[in-house]
């Protein structure tokens, strides 16, 4: 059997060597732009591999722990009472120079940050049943079936501590998104239970403004209703889910391929990794399928200042054909519930015995407010990645096609040179209703 697999490899055809060198156990994500997280709850640390970054970014070791230090256990009696400093060290990638030891500049070479775990308390698993029964909807089962072997303490790789990696490299695909564009990341809590978050402009709600509160949701009325129930639901030993919205401020257009790699599908792959996450929408989401097409269609519209294209409504979340349009992107990502949880349970046995499990140690008695950074990481991720993708395919070589006859700019942040197109105001008869045939299956 080893002759056969060797002689395979040997004689397979190029494409199918290129495949295999593409192939990845789960633990990567991106095309260009691309990560690999690494390490256990319960192991000596965890960490990133952040691979494509552009040189010659300037980057600091306090950009990146200002997001950590959003993710991090402990924060707040909502959160896992779990200790943890996660202070961030950058092993590669940069040069420092002028006796800085802090701050430093890409180098367009492999990054590699490590978060040294300090206050894992493997008995809360080892030494009780948790070592030998399933928790209830969680990843223990699945892990030994896919597996036959799992890290039991901590949970292992299925841990929300894995995100430190991808909370350290969102850090900084934030910095080059706010470089190249001004493109801001933010996300709230928008849901806890059927508790809803009311008057948040999508426009101009700022980091601050969530995360003035420990459930960080920007209106304030609504977040008290969501801690009180979260503080109801913790007391009684029990966990509570909802929904983290994410919006993206100035992204341009054009972001996303078609067909197999439309970025509202890449948004959804990035978005549903994350521990927890269970429902992915995109604008509207399911809410749109209660519309009929003209209530939910987004009319376009020249803006009077910048002459660029635009929408007044954005209920496809700023991505149209799975290619970013210029508006905000707007996604919502929904939790379950934490699965271990204080209260006696019905489960298994690895060895197959009926049994009833408590859950024991520190843990999240709602994910969201933690689950925040990591949807900003995730979607800062992609489009970074995105961006890459598009200026290598699409902007590689200057568009000399003349100004008058390239497609009008679109999006919050275009502006069309010269200003509004005004010749071609009135096109199609006044006010008249421009006649447009169609025929698409």
């Amino acid at each position: 059997m080893k002759h056969s697999i060797a002689l395979l490899l040997l004689f397979s055809p190029p494409t199918t060597a290129f495949t295999l060198s593409m192939m990845s156990s789960g633990s990567s994500f991106g095309r260009l732009f691309r990560i690999s997280t690494w390490g256990e709850s319960h192991g000596g640390g965890v960490g990133v591999t952040l691979d494509g970054c552009p040189p010659r970014i300037p980057l600091s070791r306090d950009e990146i722990q200002i997001d950590l230090d959003r993710r991090r256990p402990g924060q707040s009696r909502i959160t896992t009472p779990r200790n943890e400093a996660d202070s961030v060290e950058i092993l590669s990638g940069l040069v420092y120079g002028n006796g800085e030891e802090e701050s430093g500049v890409t180098l367009g070479t492999p990054i590699a940050m490590l978060v040294r775990n300090k206050d894992q308390r493997s008995g809360d698993y080892l030494e009780n049943d948790m070592s030998v029964a399933y928790r209830p909807s969680h990843a223990d089962a699945t892990y030994d079936a896919k597996y036959g072997v799992r890290a039991i303490a901590g949970g292992g790789r299925s841990s929300a501590r894995e995100t430190i990696g991808r909370v350290a490299a969102g850090a900084v695909a934030r910095k080059i998104l706010r470089m190249y564009n001004g493109i801001e990341v933010l996300a709230y809590v928008s849901k806890v239970q059927d508790i809803e978050a009311e008057n948040v402009d999508h426009d101009t709600f700022t980091m601050e403004e969530v995360d003035s509160n420990i459930v960080r949701c920007p209106d304030q009325a609504s977040a008290e209703k969501m801690l009180e129930r979260i503080d109801q639901i913790r007391k009684a030993g029990n966990s509570i889910g909802g929904v983290v919205t994410c919006v993206a401020r100035n992204v341009p257009a054009g972001l996303g391929s078609p067909v197999f790699d439309k970025l509202e599908a890449d948004l959804a792959k990035a978005c549903m990794s994350i521990p927890a996450a269970k429902g992915f929408e995109s604008g509207d989401g399911f809410a749109g399928t209660l519309l009929t097409g003209i209530d939910h269609n987004d009319e376009f519209y020249i803006d009077p200042e910048t002459g660029a294209t635009r929408t007044r409504t954005n209920r496809s979340g700023g991505i149209q054909g799975g290619i970013s349009n210029g508006e905000n992107i707007v996604v919502h990502v929904a939790f379950k519930p934490t699965s271990t949880i204080a209260q006696s349970q019905n489960t298994v046995t690895r060895d197959g015995k009926e049994v009833q499990l408590r859950g024991k140690g520190r843990h999240d008695p709602c994910v969201l407010p933690r689950a925040v950074p990591m949807v900003e990481a995730m979607v800062a991720l992609t489009l970074v990645d995105a961006l890459m993708c598009q200026k290598g395919q699409c902007e590689l070589f200057p568009d000399n096609t003349p100004v008058e006859e390239r497609s009008n700019p679109m999006g919050t942040t275009a502006k069309r040179e010269g200003g509004p197109n005004k010749e071609a105001v009135g096109v199609g008869g006044g006010d008249k209703p421009i006649g447009l045939k169609v025929d698409e299956e």
